[in-house]
């Protein structure tokens, strides 16, 4: 009797116990949905926020992206009008460990004497300017300096000149120069004025801790022969470079980086090689 009492008794029970595990508690699992969605949130803004602060790194410490806005540097760098204007990533490091040699293709802030044309890339609206520099300041807009892009010719202590009959030489040894491309400057190159691509010009010595640069279109690139000093005899003389120095040299500590490779267009990726001109032909 004892036995089938018991069982009778206990079925219901179990029963019930089952019941209550398996129905779903409205108010817990909607609590529970809120709870994923929050922590999914979260995690979403920690890695965009991560996201940024690396691209920020990056941007500031290791690479940048630039683009070629002339024509100074083609055929290596194309920045021509109607054609798309390449974009170089810059190699920031590579200068706090060692220096610019010859060869090196740079990007460089704009000594004063450069800088006499240039137009401030800001908005005339005080409200956008001010967001421009705030995201400049972070690295997601350019500073707005004048940033450039030429080749190393010559470091501290070199002297650089060009004469129609000996052509560009550095420390009395004509320099060659494979990047350079007669077509590309519309010269003809029996022509004697192709010696120097323009006014002759030096010697220049160039003052440590300084940079002598020169575009590879040579006809068309304003670099450190347009900006440096004349005295008023060489100048009667057509000759170009003979006073300060400094006035047409860039000072290392204006050198942001070295460019590495072209990203953009997809048609012209590849590495923008260093190319040492002082290897006698």
């Amino acid at each position: 009797m004892t036995g089938p009492t018991d069982s009778t008794d206990e079925s219901p029970e179990r029963t019930l116990d089952t019941e209550g595990s398996d129905a779903p508690d409205a108010d817990g699992a909607e609590a529970d949905l809120s709870k994923r969605k929050h922590t999914a949130l979260r995690e979403g803004v920690i890695l965009v926020t991560i996201a940024l602060v690396l691209y920020y790194i990056m941007l500031t410490f290791v690479a940048r992206p630039y683009l070629i806005p002339s024509e100074s540097m083609e055929p290596t760098l194309h920045g021509c009008s109607g054609c798309v204007g390449d974009r170089i990533m810059v190699d920031k490091i590579t200068y706090d460990f060692s220096s610019p040699q010859p060869g090196d293709v740079i990007v460089f802030k704009g000594p004063p004497s450069w800088n006499l044309t240039y137009k401030s890339i800001r908005s005339g609206n005080t409200a956008v300017r001010w967001v421009q520099n705030a995201l400049s300041f972070v690295g997601f807009v350019p500073p707005d300096e004048n940033d450039l892009v030429k080749r190393v010719i010559a470091v501290g202590g070199q002297i650089v000149e060009c004469r129609t009959n000996t052509g560009l030489t550095v420390d009395g040894k004509r320099l060659h120069e494979p990047y350079l491309n007669f077509v590309t400057m519309n010269v003809d190159p029996t022509n004697p004025y192709a010696a120097c691509l323009g006014n002759e010009f030096g010697p220049v010595k160039v003052p440590d801790g300084r940079l002598w640069v020169m575009g590879d279109n040579r006809t068309h690139s304003a670099d450190s022969r347009a900006h440096c000093a004349n005295t008023p005899t060489d100048a009667q003389r057509a000759f170009l470079c003979t006073g300060d120095p400094t006035a047409g040299t860039v000072p290392i500590d204006n050198v942001i980086g070295k460019a590495r490779f072209i990203a953009w267009p997809p048609s012209r990726w590849g590495l923008v090689r260093s190319v040492n001109p002082q290897t006698t032909s």
